[in-house]
């Protein structure tokens, strides 16, 4: 008897699994159901489902086409970012024509807006 670790010729290796599982889809359901007394408290319906890009499109899942945080259209970045730039040049042409009283709310409302327009520029890759 040899200690090698024997091969398997025969059988399947992992990389053929995952193209079998990619190809045809896999498919895991189940519920989980919490109750105390009879009384259902809390259901949590578990649907998963593995397969390719390719396959989940061929069986009408392509949820990821259309989801606005997932594809980010041009036109309308742009246009964002040029409504925070001019809101931003209203805003400090505001802080100097107000007066004291409505100062610190103004720089606020800068300060704002230049981090929402930071946070939308690294989202959509500007910088």
């Amino acid at each position: 008897m040899s200690l090698e670790p024997r091969r398997a010729n025969q059988g399947t290796n992992l990389v053929d699994i995952l193209d079998r599982i990619l190809d045809k889809g896999l498919v895991v359901a189940g519920d989980v159901r919490i109750s105390l007394a009879n009384v259902e408290l809390l259901t949590i319906k578990i649907r998963l489902l593995v397969c390719s890009i390719d396959k989940a499109e061929q069986i009408g899942l392509n949820w990821w086409r259309y989801d606005r945080s997932l594809v980010a259209q041009e036109t309308e970045s742009e246009t964002t970012i040029a409504r925070l730039e001019q809101r931003i040049a209203e805003l400090e042409k505001e802080l100097v024509t107000k007066g004291e009283e409505n100062r610190e709310l103004t720089k606020a409302k800068i300060e704002l807006a230049r981090k929402h327009l930071a946070a939308t520029q690294d989202r959509l890759g500007f910088n």
